[in-house]
């Protein structure tokens, strides 16, 4: 299957995304991680997307949709994929949608995770990082610590990274309903979204998923 998933930050796109792509035996492109190999591996697009990256600048849609084309003409990629953060506008998705037509292939499904805004603020504001560990990471509703403040694996502070603060979380949303939101229209008029809601435990919205996969249910 070759399948976008789309949500706004705090869906938990990349969590049902590695458990999505781990079901479906299909490669998990993220963004992230195509800028990541690009730029480590000193490619000509990882290097113009340092150039960017470094002045401050965004990286411009072609570099993006380059390096997008690269990971899905891979071997391990041939029978299908699952794009994570990527098309990030309508721009990318019709260029998406014409590297894939060259190709004689076509997306079966666009996954939108849907999640209320509120919910959305309550999940990133309330993340609590440890700052011996990022990766140990807590919540002051579903993850409390022992003690306050305090990380239950290593004893260091806790803190709210500058990212995290609701007056943020609500600028990146807003940038999500103008920039990103749109493609779900995009692929609404091809018949390839299909919605679910993205609460509960991620074992349930994971299964949601699934189901909605395995009935095509195109809304």
């Amino acid at each position: 299957m070759r399948i976008v998933l789309v949500g706004p930050p705090g869906a938990g796109k990349g969590t049902q995304a590695a458990f999505l792509a781990q079901n479906l035996a299909i490669p998990h492109i993220s963004t992230g991680d195509l800028f990541r190999a690009n730029i480590s591996q000193g490619t000509e697009l990882g290097l113009k997307a340092k150039s960017y990256m470094d002045a401050g600048n965004l990286v411009p849609d072609e570099v993006t949709i380059g390096m997008a084309k690269d990971r899905m003409a891979q071997a391990d990629a041939v029978n299908g994929f699952l794009l994570d953060g990527f098309p990030r506008n309508v721009s990318q998705a019709e260029a998406l949608d014409d590297a894939l037509k060259l190709d004689g292939q076509q997306l079966d499904a666009v996954l939108d995770l849907e999640v209320p805004e509120d919910e959305v603020v309550k999940r990133i504001a309330g993340r609590r990082i440890c700052r011996n560990d990022s990766s140990h990471v807590f919540h002051v509703s579903y993850k409390q610590p022992a003690t306050e403040g305090v990380c239950d694996v290593c004893g260091g502070e806790l803190y709210q990274r500058g990212d995290d603060t609701e007056e943020t979380v609500r600028r990146r949303l807003e940038v999500y309903h103008s920039e990103t939101e749109p493609i779900i229209d995009h692929y609404r008029a091809q018949g390839l979204v299909v919605t679910i809601s993205a609460l509960g435990s991620v074992a349930e919205v994971t299964e949601r998923a699934m189901a909605a996969l395995r009935k095509g249910d195109a809304a």
